[in-house]
């Protein structure tokens, strides 16, 4: 028996499970204490109640011999995959029924997409990013290259001719960074990859936090991405799905290596290694998009926004310089001169009670900066906002 050796170049722990064991050791100390948590993208605002309404439904279905269901099927229910053909093409996105995979979240479908490529592939990965898209290929022993993102690209790396990649992967509202790419840069982006030959992995998860109409939600409204693109997105922040498990990820039949369409592939993976989501979830999603659902999703998400905002107007206050919170729910600012961001966590846990997320964690590139996220209820926002500029001033 023989283990996989490519685990031992992973990081010793994983960011955020650091994190909990931290703030676990500062609450036992000091139990009567309020600390306000803006590390983890973690939603706090109860599922809207449209979801909770086809939930409900559909559990009452699965009690009844004649609309029990079982199995779902591998790609999905046809109800919930039209309703998000539907959602794409309010956007000007025409899609095919069997362009669209139902999955378990895009963390998912992400970490596992490397399973259709070989390991030869040269992966390009920005630099901060989600350690998902490294892990995954750090597991798989491919080489893993990383483009810089910086305050003078505004965390928003663009294509070097000098840089040769076979899969890249992009994030936008970018996580951890919240910036957001516009149009004439995605298409950038997907002009390279159709030069090289290389697959855009395209993680949208954020795209519904986009308030201004002039950027794009979807790489496939730019032109050229159908034929060099996959896009994952997912119902945990769109919906606060974060506790119920839903997403999906588009292959357009454009997309092939040869004569093999990867939609295929990922189809035959998914018929191997998938049983599907439960069929309560996806009415549940499917929920998300009729007329109701999508105005109490938005006021959700219009919660979320007025935290960013807070942030924002705290952060301008302060006078540090930061990325995200208008079209984004994270925060990535710089910390104070002289710190690393891991000491910066420690003195905002013990000195305002306040955890976020050290940059570090997220690349090279990212030591330096801090990310704070806008789940959390307006009050705890407000309050931690007051800590931070007293903390800071």
């Amino acid at each position: 028996m023989q283990i996989n050796t490519n685990y031992a170049n992973l990081q010793d722990s994983y960011l955020f499970l650091t994190i909990a064991k931290k703030v676990a050791a500062y609450t036992q100390a000091h139990p009567e204490n309020k600390i306000i948590r803006m590390g983890i993208g973690d939603v706090t605002q109860p599922l809207v109640p449209a979801v909770i309404e086809a939930m409900h439904k559909a559990t009452d279905e699965m009690a009844h011999k004649e609309t029990f269901r079982g199995y779902s099927p591998d790609q999905g229910y046809d109800f919930l995959r039209e309703a998000i053909q539907g959602y794409y093409a309010k956007r000007g996105v025409s899609l095919k029924l069997s362009e669209i995979f139902v999955g378990d979240g895009a963390k998912s479908d992400i970490g596992n997409i490397v399973d259709i490529f070989g390991e030869d592939n040269r992966v390009l990965i920005p630099d901060p990013v989600y350690p998902v898209y490294v892990d995954t290929n750090v597991m798989a022993g491919r080489h893993v290259s990383y483009l810089d993102a910086n305050v003078q690209n505004g965390f928003l790396g663009m294509p070097d001719e000098n840089m040769q990649a076979d899969i890249i992967y992009l994030c936008s509202p970018n996580n951890p960074t919240g910036a957001v790419y516009n149009r004439a840069q995605l298409q950038a982006w997907v002009d390279y990859a159709l030069r090289h030959d290389a697959v855009i992995l395209f993680d949208a998860a954020y795209e519904s936090f986009i308030a201004d109409d002039t950027l794009p939600h979807s790489i496939f409204e730019i032109e050229g991405a159908k034929r060099c693109a996959i896009e994952f997105c997912s119902f945990s922040k769109t919906a606060g799905f974060t506790g119920v498990r839903c997403g999906y990820t588009v292959i357009a039949d454009e997309l092939v290596c040869g004569e093999t369409q990867l939609n295929t592939l990922w189809a035959r993976r998914q018929a191997t290694k998938f049983n599907g989501v439960n069929y309560i979830t996806q009415r549940a999603a499917a929920a998300v998009f009729t007329q109701a659902g999508q105005q109490q999703v938005r006021d959700v998400i219009a919660y979320y926004r007025k935290n960013a905002a807070m942030m924002v107007e705290a952060f301008r206050e302060i006078g540090l310089w930061f990325t995200g919170g208008e079209n984004s729910p994270y925060i990535w600012h710089k910390v104070p001169e002289g710190m690393t961001s891991w000491e910066f966590f420690d003195s905002l846990l013990n000195r305002a009670e306040v955890v976020g997320t050290p940059g570090s964690g997220f690349g090279k590139n990212g030591e330096g900066f801090f990310r704070l996220t806008a789940f959390g209820t307006h009050e705890d926002t407000a309050e931690a906002m007051e800590r931070l500029k007293k903390l800071l001033r």
